[in-house]
């Protein structure tokens, strides 16, 4: 009974800490999403914040003679959101001031985001020594610093916190979203251009600045999710294995499972975590069925996706607008 509960725990855990990384990229896609923007390019963005804050911490801990990890948080934290925020303004500028298609305009953001991070990864590692020498340990220290926030009460501390920081920052902006976009004025125009931008405009909605603002602040947040996986999932070095890309791609699944609603995206990303590894946890698996566990969170999107069409749920559905560009011209 103590080894199942110990697997249960250690499942629980490996959920959250993989769940994070989705979650971010989710997030940052759901706002811009909910402005009409079909932003595919989340994987590229998670990719250029992680190296954005990769390369601000590997920068400031090679030139500080005692680097600290506070500092090193905050160069990182701010070397991310820029280069997310660059990313964000690229697609913007691409599909909302000059109409380009957003499917092809993201797709196109994703290779050149993994090809960016990928680039400077590898000149970061001949910089270190080396393949794998690279390691940013104080700054990632103070990211992977663990919350306490009990006083030892059994099996608790360990499933909710044992993590650092950017794991309840990810709940936290779960909430604030869903607040914003359920009770605010702001959300309320920002849910109206998603839905019919014409019709918002003629209202007097400023369109073009609500596309902008919700397209590049969710690059931001999405941006968060690279910076995570770097700094606490690897534990501060970079690894060319495409696996920022693949949970960019989780998270635009997880979009559509949690039917564009942030809160929704909390318990989905645990569970698309939890998905994605319970073959560790279930003895004898071949590499095969490990690799058809990992198809899981997908699988269970299109079920959600299959079950959201059929119901016709009105707030189940997706902006009406989302994918199409707006000619004002044409209003």
């Amino acid at each position: 009974m103590g080894t199942v509960l110990t697997q249960i725990i250690s499942l629980i855990t490996t959920a959250i800490s993989f769940g994070t990384v989705i979650m971010y990229g989710s997030l940052g896609e759901t706002l811009t999403e909910k402005s009409g923007h079909l932003n595919l390019g989340v994987p590229g963005i998670m990719y250029m914040g992680g190296i954005g804050g990769l390369i601000g911490a590997f920068l400031y801990e090679t030139n500080a003679a005692s680097p600290v990890p506070g500092v090193g948080l905050i160069i990182a934290l701010a070397s991310a959101l820029v280069c997310s925020l660059l990313g964000g303004l690229i697609y913007s500028f691409l599909t909302i001031t000059l109409r380009a298609n957003q499917n092809v305009t993201g797709l196109t953001l994703t290779i050149f985001g993994s090809g960016l991070a990928n680039f400077f990864g590898g000149s970061l590692s001949k910089l270190a020594g080396g393949v794998g020498q690279i390691s940013v340990a104080v700054t990632s220290s103070a990211f992977r610093a663990t919350q306490h926030l009990t006083d030892g009460i059994p099996y608790f501390d360990e499933i909710f916190c044992n993590y650092g920081f950017m794991v309840y920052l990810a709940i936290i902006i779960a909430a604030v979203l869903s607040f914003i976009i359920k009770r605010t004025s702001i959300g309320l125009n920002l849910r109206a251009v998603g839905e019919n931008p014409a019709t918002a405009d003629a209202a007097g909605i400023n369109v073009i600045r609500y596309k902008y603002a919700a397209t590049c602040v969710g690059a931001c947040i999405s941006g968060l999710g690279g910076l995570y996986y770097v700094m606490d999932y690897i534990k501060g070095t970079w690894a060319n294995d495409g696996n920022i890309e693949a949970l960019g791609w989780l998270a635009v699944a997880l979009v559509i499972f949690a039917t564009w609603k942030p809160l929704r995206s909390i318990w989905g990303a645990y569970l698309f975590g939890a998905l994605y590894w319970l073959y560790n946890f279930i003895p004898g698996q071949s590499r095969s069925m490990q690799e058809i566990f990992k198809m899981l969170p997908y699988l269970v999107t299109i079920i959600v996706l299959i079950s959201v069409s059929l119901r016709r749920k009105k707030e189940d559905q997706p902006p009406s607008w989302l994918g199409r560009s707006y000619f004002r011209e044409d209003r």
